[in-house]
């Protein structure tokens, strides 16, 4: 006689071996469990998680921090004197943290939700958790599990009320009435429009001014001869040629050359090289052509192009060092060089603090201005009327203090339009820009609403979620889920045991369930 053994027959479940075999190297069926996860496992799951945290946190520091990569490739020049992108590897890692991690975390909710212990390979331990990355869609993903786990402690009205609270705390100078908006902020070419030609050049200058810019600003040295020109690092070597003209002096500060050495230097072919903002591509051929022409330029001509199109002009004045002939003289040798350019003295803002009185007596039509920052009213007893500071420097009711006391305000460097809109909404006179093209294309602030419109959204998407947000059905689903799998699992120990003990064939237990797997035996 034949006797049928039953046989257990097994789905092929790729989905479900690539998410086990990825996550912890478990690609055989046997070497998956349906058992509780281990609490060392559970420990690694967490310090999973804070890690995703803390480093979401650095990824979305780097991501606002844009408007200031420039100062911070800059900060690096002068540590390394290497000029770089140093943003590039930062970005990079991050980014590829970023996808790794994000990976990780997606294959543990997937175990969670297939109810598959967790089970972390060594390899995935002694990275993962080290790497600075952060993911908002696994963010997403998980709250949905912690949702449920909340609705079964009975506590999920007083989290989502929390959570639906938390928007009416949320402040920001763009939600306001928009008929109290006041003017656009003015923008200023900071060192002319660096992202288009090469900094500090009258090219430069004049591209800003192409750009309906009210003003420009500028950094000024003076020269062994006592000539003022613009100049932003101390030494020639970054945005000159000076190691091709003059390969024993590159060190040398700026300063130290005269004004007929400084003007053999090659101000632009730095530019075409070495792309610091990645924007030479965008370029025609006869701007290229003029930018590989650039001479370093004197603050007289800054000047007198200010002059001419009648825009302010604003310049910090760095003091040669003490054994420079000009060390003593060089408040008056720039007070000559603004003078001899004919501008009016009404478009040029002052900036050094030195010798003030002597300054307003031999000029005293100069915009005094500040670059450290005083409260309104020391400012007002000094005679300064106007203040240049760091966009970050001042607070939202200082800005309004200062416009209320009649003194224009000026913050640098803004050249994001999010952070230009801020700005404006704050109620700041002028900017200070690197990216005036890029300004030019806000009108208007990127984001305004009215108070009551922002509360009437917040009431929207808080009917939007109720309406859509079911957590009996959820808890519902994940327990019909759960006891399916646990009515498989104890069907395999029940057929193993069968098989083990010499147990009459599995129909005599389930009954018809199994009528399939009886008429398949196979006759020995």
């Amino acid at each position: 006689m034949v006797k049928h053994q039953p046989l257990q027959v097994y789905e092929r479940q790729l989905c479900l071996s690539c998410i086990t075999g990825i996550y912890g190297c478990r690609w055989k069926r046997y070497q998956r469990s349906h058992d509780d996860t281990t609490k060392w496992e559970l420990l690694w799951s967490l310090i999973l998680l804070l890690t995703f945290c803390l480093l979401l946190v650095w990824f979305y520091f780097w991501w606002e921090a844009h408007n200031d990569y420039s100062e911070f490739n800059w900060f690096l020049y002068n540590r390394s004197g290497e000029w770089s992108d140093g943003t590039v590897p930062i970005l990079a890692t991050t980014a590829a943290g970023f996808t790794y991690i994000a990976f990780l975390i997606v294959l543990a909710l997937c175990h969670v939700a297939l109810g598959q212990q967790l089970n972390l390979h060594w390899l995935h331990k002694a990275t993962g958790p080290f790497l600075h990355i952060g993911a908002l869609a696994a963010v997403t993903a998980l709250s949905w599990i912690v949702a449920g786990q909340v609705t079964r402690a009975e506590k999920m009205s007083i989290v989502l009320l929390a959570l639906y609270m938390v928007p009416l705390h949320i402040t920001s100078p763009c939600i306001m009435d928009p008929a109290t908006l006041k003017p656009r902020p003015n923008v200023i070419g900071h060192q002319g429009a660096p992202m288009l030609a090469p900094e500090n050049t009258l090219w430069s200058f004049q591209r800003a001014l192409q750009m309906n810019v009210t003003g420009l600003e500028a950094d000024v040295a003076i020269s062994m001869d006592g000539v003022p020109f613009l100049m932003r690092d101390l030494t020639l070597r970054r945005t000159t040629d000076v190691e091709k003209v003059f390969p024993d002096r590159q060190m040398d500060e700026a300063s130290l050359f005269n004004w007929t050495d400084l003007q053999q230097l090659n101000a632009g072919r730095w530019f075409l090289k070495d792309d610091p903002f990645w924007t030479v591509h965008t370029l025609f051929q006869h701007e290229k052509e003029r930018i590989a022409n650039q001479t370093v330029c004197s603050l007289e001509q800054l000047l007198k192009l200010a002059s001419y199109h009648n825009s302010t002009v604003v310049f910090r004045l760095r003091r040669p060092p003490p054994k420079h002939p000009c060390y003593d003289s060089w408040i008056n040798d720039t007070l000559q060089a603004v003078r001899q350019s004919g501008v009016p003295q009404s478009l040029v803002m002052w900036t050094p603090d030195e010798n003030r009185t002597q300054v307003r007596q031999l000029a005293p039509d100069l915009i005094q201005t500040s670059v450290v920052k005083r409260s309104h009213q020391i400012l007002q007893q000094s005679g300064i009327s106007s203040l240049l500071l760091r966009y970050n420097q001042v607070s939202r009711e200082e800005i309004g203090n200062f416009s209320e006391a009649h003194i224009n305000l000026t913050l640098y460097t803004v050249n994001e339009p999010w952070l230009y809109s801020v700005l404006w909404c704050s109620g700041v006179s002028s900017v200070s820009s690197e990216a005036p093209h890029v300004l030019l294309k806000v009108p208007y602030p990127i984001w305004l609403m009215r108070p009551n419109e922002y509360l009437h959204t917040l009431g929207g998407i808080t009917a939007v979620r109720s309406l859509n947000y079911n957590p009996e059905q959820i808890m519902l689903n994940a327990a019909v889920r759960r006891s399916s799998g646990d009515i498989n699992v104890m069907k395999e120990k029940l057929i193993f045991s069968e098989v083990r003990n010499g147990v009459g064939s599995a129909e005599e237990l389930y009954g018809d369930s199994y009528d399939y797997y009886a008429n398949q035996g196979i006759s020995q």
